[in-house]
């Protein structure tokens, strides 16, 4: 049986094959169907068993990725599609660059390069000279077209001789270029034929040859009769061969006609499944090299010994190794402008360090400085962008180190544009030469271009015009440079070009300044040593507004005059002195810490003479302290006004809003209420503040109402503070102040919402104390509707039903009354809220001695900034709790009585005749006692009046009809921008009246 039927099988012999062959061909034209499928695919198994080597120079496979990139680029021209066009020739550029060495071992760049450049110079021009062809491309098309030209403009500049040649005799060139690619064909098909006799002589020799090369197997696709077949199966026995012969050889493989060549043949393609039991294929036997792992490892550490031993030479001389970008010896301005360039350049690639890019920038700083400010202002403003690029996300911050060495960069440049006795100036590129400028710089990446023209520009040597003598590159531009600086003129000379912006930048250290405020732990040292910073940084942004100012560049000047504010509205005068102090004391000593214990000792603090045997040297001259007696006090008032008003005449309407509501803010910090409201009602910024659309200027509006609110409280004026408080309290404090995040289980805020709400948190130190916001809300609450609530007590009803319903003053205290009341175990109180409801109900009895002392036993006052302004808060609330008492207990008991002696009331709220008789005249003239003064007994005449159905009933229709004309005066007020007549009665006098509207929009405006 033949052994075509049995994958195991094999001849003996060559010619028992060939007869196998020919009757297998035989058999096949007489059969059909599959079984001559099968035989033909034992036969071309016979057939490719022999294996060929093909060994290629570097010459060759360069010079045909050169080709292939070439027949792209060449494709892309005929179809137009400039976007293949650009990314072919960015890889053949690359290709090239690559391959330099061996361009330069072979005769320089090959023709067809410089003929493509030459074509490609002259269709993108044509097709930008086409117009309306030009109309037609897509916009990634155009865009294509663009770059296409930029880039051929600063690539061709390295091959402008060749290509200039090539113009001028193309024929000559086409044909040199024919022959050298023919001579260049011949030579390789020349050595593939030396390859594949050597391959066939190799294989026939012997089988013990075959361990020694590794097989490469590489599939084509080729098809031929069974005659050209058997013939090269006989020409292959032969050691001679026809051209036919030679191709078939190389195209299907030689066939061997030993029996070993056969059964590992055999025994090969027995393990090969469907279509791979018969394609034909080429395989390629490419000999191994053994590396020498010993010899390289022995040669890199003689390296490393070599490196070492020449560097402790070096250190021995006194010259260490030099880090330098550059040679300091040969440096010139035009060399570091172009160092500074290719390192920029590089910025936002994949694959690139951002640190090692803001080291060798730093570095490249150091040496500008002896340059002057023309070339330091430039790359320290590159610095600072590098800085700015080591963050990745948006909730990525500087670390303090990094943030200190950014604000010492931009005092750099402030200082070099107003410290100096030049005024210098800042010029900024347009976004057309910026682009340029970019893609020069990213066209030679590295240099690697000018390397892959190094071969044609090797013989060409610069001349300077003027001397005649050769010179370098560097020396050229810097020539160039001092020459284009010798036709400036002193103003264009006084102009630095830079890239950037530095009041965007500066903008940029005050965010990543709140930012690490934010992250880091408030109760740690490390943001308490991180507040020392804040002084510098408005400092800085000083110096930048005067800079600005000079200029006469207004915007940016009121931008960072708002910054400015920004950080000095919240400080109180006497805080705001201790932590300038502070920030003095460790600039001019460093840390406190650190310093000797003598300077604080006992010793230090009398000043004692130079008595050494009795004091320590280092208390002779007393405690370190910073001279503060020679500077004026800053008046953080006058500093405040000057600066808004700047904004509002120069800042943006969002700039505008925020400066208000720091103004405002400033003025009732420092117990300024009226000067406070006045602002708040002249800017209407209650009734705009919703249309801001600014999340931020929205929270900064709900600090101002409540410091306002704390203000009025501190002054007495209980109505203006509740009147503030009331909205802002009602409910979801911490979050409406931007002081906390609620996270709750059920919250419906969705991750994004929840980390844009972080962002907006404000800084620990700024943060309003929420159990003093809380205890001021709660007082001024209880003080107004305690005696609303004996009111409505003594008229038979209250805030749920009766015969006359009363208005609600405060919900939220009545809520939590409400609660206390209802609550079956009150234990001594704990907290804030359960000091105010205890002193409530002890205020509603006519208690106003345990009142008082339940609520000036609380720890809160002592928060209040400023002298002794706890004891005053505590006086001003003895006195309102005697008044509101005795309100209390006139509603509540009036009713007992038929009259009241005056002298009486005095004794029992420990008060003075004529402050007995205001309150009660007060109320007697509001309708709220019914009663009359009887002078010559000095007592109260009480008359109780019931109210008839028909009163009561006119009562409850004029309070409805007040309510509906207060919404519609809202509504007109919104919709019309108008402000209606409010009247004073439902406003009160701001003096304790009652009635009025809620919401902070009332104080009389």
């Amino acid at each position: 049986m033949s052994r075509f039927w049995a994958a195991g099988s094999s001849s003996s012999s060559g010619s028992d094959s060939s007869d196998d062959s020919s009757v297998s061909s035989s058999d096949d034209s007489s059969r059909g169907g599959g079984g001559a499928g099968g035989r033909w695919v034992m036969e071309s198994e016979s057939e490719s068993s022999e294996e060929e080597r093909v060994v290629r120079s570097a010459k060759d496979r360069a010079f045909d990725s050169f080709q292939t990139h070439v027949k792209a680029i060449r494709n892309g021209m005929k179809i137009r599609d400039f976007s293949r066009m650009q990314t072919e020739f960015d890889a053949l550029v690359k290709v090239v660059a690559k391959s330099k060495t061996i361009i330069q071992r072979h005769g320089g760049v090959p023709r067809f390069f410089i003929r493509l450049l030459c074509d490609l110079e002259d269709f993108v021009k044509s097709s930008l000279a086409d117009k309306v062809g030009f109309k037609k491309l897509s916009p990634a098309q155009g865009r294509a077209l663009n770059r296409m030209k930029l880039t051929l403009r600063k690539h061709n500049k390295s091959y402008e001789a060749a290509m200039t040649e090539y113009r001028m005799n193309p024929v000559v060139s086409e044909s040199a270029s024919e022959s050298e690619s023919s001579s260049s064909s011949s030579e390789s098909e020349s050595d593939s034929d030396n390859d594949s006799d050597n391959d066939s002589s190799s294989s026939s020799s012997s089988d013990s040859s075959a361990p020694a090369v590794k097989k490469k197997v590489a599939a084509s696709s080729s098809s031929s009769s069974s005659s050209s077949d058997s013939g090269s199966d006989s020409g292959s026995d032969s050691s001679s061969g026809s051209d036919n012969d030679e191709d078939s050889d190389e195209e299907w493989g030689s066939s061997s006609s030993s029996s070993s060549s056969s059964e590992s043949e055999a025994d090969e393609f027995a393990q090969l499944k469907g279509r791979a039991r018969w394609l034909k294929k080429t395989t390629a036997v490419v000999e191994k090299v053994t590396k020498d792992k010993a010899g390289r490892a022995e040669a890199r550490k003689a390296a490393r010994d070599a490196a070492a031993a020449a560097e402790k030479a070096a250190a021995a001389a006194g010259a260490g190794p030099s880090k330098s970008l550059i040679p300091e010896k040969a440096l010139t301005a035009a060399t570091l402008d172009r160092k500074v360039k290719e390192v920029v350049s590089s910025r936002g690639r994949k694959g690139t360090d951002n640190r090692s890019i803001l080291r060798q920038l730093e570095g490249l700083s150091r040496l500008a400085v002896r340059f002057g400010p023309r070339f330091e202002v430039p790359v320290l403003m590159h610095v600072v962008t590098a800085q700015f690029d080591l963050l990745r996300t948006m909730d990525d911050f500087m670390d303090a180190k990094t943030w200190k060495s950014c604000a010492g960069y931009l005092w750099r440049i402030a200082s070099a544009l107003e410290d100096g006795e030049e005024k210098y100036t800042l010029g900024h590129l347009s976004a057309d030469e910026a682009a340029d400028d970019l893609l020069a710089t990213q066209a030679a990446v590295g240099g690697k271009m000018k390397a892959a023209a190094a071969a044609v520009a090797a013989d060409e040597k610069l001349i300077n015009p003027e001397t005649g003598e050769s010179e370098t590159e560097d020396e050229r531009a810097e020539r160039i440079r001092l020459e284009k600086e010798g036709k400036m003129t002193p103003e264009e000379l006084r102009t630095i070009i830079v890239i950037g912006s530095l009041s965007l930048h500066l903008t940029r250290l005050d965010e990543e300044y709140i930012k690490s405020l934010q992250r880091i732990s408030p109760h740690t040292s490390e943001y308490v040593t991180r507040l020392r910073d804040e002084a510098r940084l408005v400092e800085l942004l000083g110096k930048a507004q005067a800079y600005y100012t000079r200029i006469g560049s207004k915007p940016e000047a009121a931008e960072l005059a708002q910054l400015r504010v920004e950080h000095l509205y919240y400080r109180h005068d006497t805080i705001a002195d201790q932590v300038d102090r502070a920030a003095l004391f460790h600039e001019t000593y460093g840390e406190a810490e650190l310093l000797h214990p003598a300077c604080i000792s006992a010793d230090a603090d009398e000043g004692k003479s130079n008595d050494y045997s009795k004091s320590h040297p280092a208390a002779a001259l007393g405690r370190p302290s910073v001279a503060t007696e020679s500077e004026a006090p800053v008046d953080s008032a006058q500093l405040i006004t000057d600066l808004c008003t700047y904004v509002y005449k120069y800042g943006s309407d969002r700039s505008k809003t925020r400066s208000m509501l720091c103004h405002i803010f400033h003025h009732a910090l420092h117990d300024r209420f009226l000067e406070a409201r006045d602002l708040l009602l002249m800017s209407h910024l209650q009734d705009t503040i919703s249309n801001a659309g600014d999340v931020s200027t929205m929270l900064l509006f709900n600090r101002m109402m409540v410091t306002m609110g704390l203000a009025a409280f501190r002054l007495g004026r209980i109505w203006d503070a509740h009147q503030c408080l009331g909205d802002v309290c009602s409910g979801r404090v911490r979050e409406l102040l931007a002081q906390g995040v609620s996270s709750g289980r059920f919250s419906d805020k969705t991750d994004e919402q929840e980390k844009a709400e972080r962002r907006r948190q404000t800084p620990y130190h700024m943060h309003i104390n929420m159990d003093l916001l809380e205890a001021c809300h709660l007082t001024s609450a209880m003080l107004l509707e305690v005696p609303n609530m004996a009111q409505a007590g003594a008229a038979g009803g209250d805030d749920t039903g009766g015969p006359r319903r009363t208005r609600v003053i405060s919900r939220q205290f009545r809520k939590h009354h409400d609660i206390y009341d209802r609550s079956v175990f009150t234990g001594p109180p704990e907290q804030t809220r359960d000091y105010v409801m205890v002193a409530s109900r002890a205020l509603m009895r006519g208690d106003w001695k345990k009142c008082s002392e339940l609520l000036g036993g609380l720890e809160v006052w002592d928060l209040i900034p400023g002298e002794e302004s706890g004891e005053k808060i505590k006086s001003i609330l003895v006195e309102k709790i005697k008044v509101e008492g005795l309100r209390t207990y006139l509603f509540a008991y009036s009713s007992q009585y038929d009259s009241l002696s005056l002298e009486t009331l005095c004794k029992m709220f420990d008060m003075g005749k004529n402050e007995v008789h205001s309150v009660v005249s007060k109320m007697m003239i509001n309708h709220e006692l019914h009663a009359s003064w009887d002078q010559p007994t000095g007592t109260i005449v009480l008359r109780n009046v019931e109210p008839s159905a028909l009163q009561v009933l006119a009562l409850q229709f004029a309070e409805k009809a007040a309510g509906l004309v207060e919404a519609n005066e809202r509504l007109l007020d919104a919709k019309s921008g108008t402000y209606g007549f409010r009247d004073e009665y439902w406003r009160g006098d701001g003096q304790g009246g009652r009635g009025g509207r809620g919401g902070g929009r009332g104080y009389g405006g």
